[in-house]
């Protein structure tokens, strides 16, 4: 990015407002947005998103910056009456990062900017406290050493318990002055040992630093992975805001606390929130001192209480939705640090959607936008059984919901070590800090020792959907010797089970079973949304699903490949099959008759086996077709390479070996081998498959026709009402579908003349092949339907092998940012989805009542259904399972489109 030089890189908080996201992330426009409503807000500035952006391209920052903000502190200081770091009343600033999107913890924050040598002594007269004082300076040193000049943190922290067993104490808040001015000593001899320089005493040379540190924690490692399992833009940047400090260390009368305008965990109104007297904000959310419940801050300081009641009803009201709110007493004076639409659980997210649209705060469209696919299917998973014999160990807060259960492990190392062996794991930890956060990722749920619902473990689960449970303070979390020693003296140790449940805070050892959720039970339609017992949580669900259902234009069609899956697939909501996929029923004890159909060497024994195949497709399709009687069904003809329904070569190779040398018959055996030889391929997902199948073994594809045309006659005679698709795949050439397409109406009209059964049957083609798609508007003229076959078009687009390169580079190519996510999880736009494009505007040039849709893995992901929408196609199709996910996200892409519309 280059330097504008009429560019504006700060803004006081009297400038911003919410909307400036892009330019003063979100914690920068949301202190402006409180100042502007004339709320308790620390005077202070922010330095923009752009800055940063100039900073990392270049290496240097903006060169009109520091200027900028000497401006800006000199006005500062004059609102303050009192200058950065001066000795006899010293003003003191707090760094902070703040992105667009939230990243809590990820990024760093230094507080305490300005203290010294010198200045720790005018802090203590100011404030008539000198234990606050060097408590505020051991902080400072401590957090400037750790995040700026990259000293390790546990050096800090084993020193500071050493002074600690050294008093005979157990928390810091025990230590007293002359106790902080040892550990502030040994704090500087650490600084000097492991960096070779003093910590700096010139409090402006602090602040140029830790805002270059704030610039540089963009692209942390702990960062990056953070927003490539979220989903956020790398090319954003971080604002950092520059606020005078406001202390809540300075005894009983002061604190500090994060509160929810709602609970996270559910949604339920109330006062939720931790608090912690004589405290700074990053006591709190790092869980190293438990908190009381924010409730109690009404007997320990009511008027600041009181106040800060009306302050979040005022928040939640502007802001028409829950809030996370950070705040500070200052000797009974309250102070707002930060608000922000506060991270929630899947379960809260439909509750608080629905609650607002009762209050009038927003409508059903705006409801529709506040919660989205990937929390839905959050709330599809199992949960643990209420009528399960365990064994309970101990019960912490409830966190962030689920049923997660794994064996223990201590460290992230661990957790992600086994967890790419097939290991599912609990990670647990006396409290996690960011650098836990690829083994929290790994982990199936968290538990910690210490922490309440805002400490890092549990904003950071809430935000991943992760089950945790937070607080158990009567399980002894041993991290070196790896083991928990719960109440009674029992130990976990490293590799046992453990079971814990996000949602009510207890915790098992061993595996405890699961039951369907009640949820699944809704769309299963076991639990009908109207019933007086039904959960608050599926009233909430059916709601939000109601008006997707309304306002979506995509249909939302099944891969379903029995009657089994269809139906399950329909009381999922499943507007009709979308792929049947027959090589599906060649399995099995049918695996003979495909052997049979390969060895033929006349056309009779070829003939035979097809006419033994029939009468078994028949019946699978009309069992199919009775299941969506009255929805469409696509059915795609035979598409794998023959070799998968032939023996292991290796197995067959010594099975007749081993007759031979026993003189034994194999005959049978030894023409199989021969035909494995024969259809042996190099790279089988690119040879004989698909249509080629169709083209090279008469009366494959014809055999299938006529039994689906068979089944749809035997349907309509029993008054049924099959509304049958033919789906051709693998085609890349209009001609390879003239021919099929011809052989496959012969068929169809030989079925009517045998039956006098008037059949309407579709006949179209997958769109999988790059050259498929270019030449889409050809391929139109024989199709009447094209179904984009996602998978196969990514694999040939991209020239990957799926099962190949999964497992190979592509967790490189995630770490390095290549992709932000797997090409097969969600659609690529600028390749695959370029062709999508393209062919569906070719398609329907060359035939307007085409009809499209897509059956890959893409057509169930929530952001890809976005795109489907945005293209025009008429339908997708996904598994049963995710039929509920793709119909959520259908509906929000439609409001979410007329909502551009209409701006």
């Amino acid at each position: 990015m280059s330097e504008n030089n009429d560019q504006k890189f700060v803004y006081d908080f009297t400038e911003g407002n919410r909307d400036l996201k892009d330019l003063l992330g979100g914690k920068g426009a949301n202190l402006a947005e409180m100042t502007n409503l004339g709320l308790p807000v620390p005077p202070g500035f922010t330095i923009t998103t752009e800055a940063c952006k100039v900073y990392l391209e270049s290496g240097s920052e903006p060169a009109a910056l520091r200027d900028e903000v000497s401006a800006h502190l000199d006005a500062l200081e004059r609102q303050m009456g009192k200058k950065l770091g001066q000795a006899d009343d010293p003003l003191l600033v707090s760094v902070r990062s703040g992105a667009k999107f939230s990243m809590p913890g990820m990024m760093d924050t230094v507080l305490n900017i300005g203290l010294s040598d010198e200045s720790v002594a005018g802090l203590a007269r100011q404030a008539d406290n000198e234990r606050f004082a060097w408590d505020s300076y051991r902080r400072l040193i401590q957090m400037f050493g750790k995040t700026v000049l990259g000293v390790e943190g546990e050096l800090f922290e084993e020193a500071l318990d050493e002074a600690k067993a050294a008093k005979k104490v157990a928390s810091d808040t025990d230590l007293d002055a002359a106790d902080l001015k040892k550990v502030v000593e040994q704090f500087k001899k650490i600084v000097k040992a492991e960096t070779g320089r003093d910590f700096p005493q010139d409090p402006r040379e602090q602040m140029d630093l830790a805002i270059e540190a704030v610039f540089n924690s963009w692209n942390t490692d702990r960062a990056k992975l953070y927003r490539r399992q979220e989903r956020i833009p790398g090319d954003l940047g971080t604002a950092v805001n520059v606020c005078s400090m406001v202390f809540g260390n300075l005894g009983p009368d002061s604190g500090t606390g994060v509160a929810f305008t709602r609970d996270p965990a559910s949604g339920h109104e109330g006062v939720y929130g931790d608090y912690l007297q004589n405290a700074q904000g990053e006591d709190v959310v790092a869980g190293i001192r438990n908190t009381v419940p924010l409730a109690d801050l009404e007997s320990i300081d009511k008027t600041s209480y009181d106040q800060l009641m009306q302050i979040m009803n005022t928040l939640e009201t502007h802001y028409k939705d829950l809030c996370d709110i950070e705040f500070t007493i200052e000797r009974g004076q309250l102070w707002m640090l930060q608000t922000r639409v506060g991270k929630r659980t899947a379960g809260a997210a439909f509750r608080i959607a629905t609650q607002l649209v009762d209050q009038g705060l927003i409508d059903e469209a705006e409801a529709l936008q506040r919660v989205n696919g990937a929390q839905l299917a959050q709330l599809m998973f199992p949960k643990f059984d209420d009528a399960a014999k365990v064994e309970q160990i101990g019960r912490g807060i409830a966190a962030s919901p689920g049923a997660a259960v794994g064996k223990a492990v201590f460290d992230s190392y661990t957790a992600v070590k086994w967890s790419r062996s097939g290991e599912k794991v609990i990670l647990i930890r006396r409290e996690t800090n960011p650098d836990d956060l690829d083994g929290m990722i790994a982990a199936e749920g968290i538990l910690t020792s210490r922490g309440g619902k805002t400490s890092h473990a549990a904003v950071v689960a809430r935000g991943m959907g992760k089950t945790c449970v937070c607080g158990a303070e009567e399980l002894e979390v041993d991290t070196k010797r790896r083991r928990m020693t719960t109440a009674s003296g029992a130990v976990i140790e490293e590799g046992d089970v453990v079971s814990i449940d996000g949602s009510t805070g207890k915790v098992y050892v061993g595996e405890v079973p699961v039951v369907p959720s009640p949820v699944v039970e809704y769309f299963e339609g076991r639990m009908h949304a109207g019933a007086d017992d039904a959960d608050e949580l599926v009233q909430a669900v059916h709601r939000i699903m109601a008006y997707a259902d309304r306002v979506r234009r995509l249909r939302v069609r099944a891969n379903a490949d029995n009657a089994e899956d269809a139906s399950r697939a329909r009381r999922f909501g499943a507007q009709g099959i979308g792929l049947c996929r027959t090589e599906h029923m060649f399995l099995g004890e049918r695996r003979q008759y495909v052997e049979r159909l390969i060895l033929a060497d006349t056309d009779a024994e070829r003939d035979e086996a097809l006419k033994a195949l029939l009468p078994l497709q028949k019946t699978d399709f009309v069992e199919l077709f009775e299941a969506m009687d009255g929805l469409p069904v696509t059915v795609r003809l035979l598409d794998p390479p023959l070799h998968e329904f032939l023996p292991d070569i290796t197995e067959l190779s010594v099975r007749v070996a081993l007759a031979e040398s026993r003189k034994e018959p194999h005959e049978n055996d030894l023409r199989l081998l021969q035909a494995v030889h024969r259809l042996h391929e190099q790279n089988p997902m690119l040879g004989l498959r698909g249509v080629r199948l169709g083209l090279v073994i008469p009366g494959l594809f014809t055999m299938q026709v006529r039994a689906i045309a068979e089944a749809a006659a035997q349907r309509i005679d029993a008054k049924g009402d099959p509304r049958v698709e033919i789906m051709i795949p693998l085609v890349g050439t209009v001609q390879e579908l003239e021919i099929v397409r011809e052989d496959a109406e012969k068929v169809i009209a030989e079925v009517v003349a045998e039956t006098g059964v008037e059949l309407k049957l579709a006949l179209g083609t997958m769109i999988e092949l790059p050259r498929a798609a270019v030449t889409a508007g050809q391929i139109a003229e024989a199709a009447e339907f094209f179904s984009f076959g996602t998978n196969d078009l990514t694999q040939t687009v991209w020239g990957f092998s799926r099962d190949d390169v999964e497992a190979s580079f592509f967790t490189a190519y995630l770490e390095k940012g290549i992709f932000g996510v797997s090409p097969f999880e969600t659609i690529d736009k600028d390749g695959v989805g370029a062709l999508v494009r393209s062919a569906v505007q070719a398609g329907r040039a060359t035939r307007p009542d085409i009809k499209l849709g897509v059956c890959g893995e893409h057509g169930g992901d929530p952001e890809s259904v976005h795109f489907f929408h945005e293209v025009g196609l008429d339908y997708v199709s996904c598994s049963p399972f995710r039929i509920p996910v793709a119909r959520l996200e259908a509906g929000r892409a439609a409001a979410e489109s007329k909502g551009s519309d209409s701006r």
